[in-house]
């Protein structure tokens, strides 16, 4: 492989890395029990109701899978901690779409995941210790990710550092399109199932403290990719707690969606940062990297 399929490889993990834990923990819930039966209200306090039911919430094991177009499609598996920032970590396999195909050339179709409140990191295997002295990790500080990538950037550093479990309980609030489908049984749980409708560059004007430059840079990089609405659905069970999610979107490369499911809340998790001497820093190393 050569140094520039590297580049190309850290850029790649980079965006798709942040995505999975950002939207992996976009819902959830915690064991609020002043207020029960969350199925008899209106759909907007129901879901009031479920918000507040997850301030208390501190962890939470999350499995997922995604599909962004053409681009990938994969699993993950893990647990992630929002008490104080944001911590966490996950078991990544890609399945297909041309980042399983990138992953292959490394020798592997899978990589680790650890969230830290600062910067998270990507064990991308032996194959690529090789082009980069021996070192497995690679390094994605937030504050250098805002940095190089303009809005995008600075929307992918607010997300990483503030985003809560229950993001998409807010989001369907924020979107002002709520609506009830029915109750429904999940993985054996009674639940009872919310939709709607959002749009993605309102979202994240409300949802974040980016300034308006920022915001304008965000936008055009969302219209670029074509995504401009996504759906959300949504399913509550008994105590409050969300234990499926499902949004889906449209893309330039195709379609967008992930669907998760979050259970043993108030898990233990345990996110260390890779040894000095195993790493690799992102933005050293796309300087480094000669152009294709």
């Amino acid at each position: 492989m050569t140094s520039t399929n590297v580049r190309r490889m850290a850029v790649s993990i980079a965006a798709v890395t942040a995505l999975t834990g950002v939207a992996a923990c976009g819902s959830g819930g915690s064991g609020d029990k002043e207020a029960k039966g969350g199925s008899a209200l209106s759909p907007v306090a129901a879901l009031r109701l479920a918000d507040k039911s997850t301030s208390g919430a501190d962890s939470a094991r999350v499995e997922s899978t995604t599909t962004m177009g053409t681009m990938m499609s994969m699993k993950a598996d893990g647990v992630l901690d929002w008490a104080d920032g944001y911590t966490g970590t996950m078991t990544i396999e890609y399945t297909g779409g041309a980042m399983a195909d990138q992953m292959r050339q490394l020798g592997s179709t899978s990589m680790e995941a650890r969230y830290l409140p600062d910067a998270y990191y990507a064990n991308m295997g032996d194959a690529f210790a090789r082009q980069t002295g021996g070192k497995q990790w690679i390094k994605y500080d937030y504050d250098a990710l805002a940095d190089m990538a303009g809005g995008s950037g600075a929307y992918m550093k607010d997300q990483m550092q503030n985003t809560t479990p229950n993001q998409s309980v807010k989001l369907l609030l924020a979107s002002g399109d709520v609506q009830k489908v029915g109750e429904e049984t999940v993985r054996g749980q009674r639940t009872t199932h919310y939709s709607g409708a959002v749009e993605v560059a309102d979202l994240a004007s409300k949802s974040s403290g980016l300034t308006a430059s920022q915001l304008a840079d965000l936008k055009k990089q969302l219209e670029q990719a074509g995504i401009t609405t996504e759906t959300i659905d949504i399913w509550i069970n008994e105590d409050d707690l969300l234990v499926k999610k499902v949004e889906k979107g449209e893309m330039t490369s195709g379609t967008l969606s992930q669907t998760a499911f979050y259970t043993d809340y108030g898990v233990e998790v345990s996110a260390e940062e890779p040894p000095a001497d195993d790493t690799v820093d992102f933005k050293e190393l796309v300087q480094t990297q000669p152009s294709a």
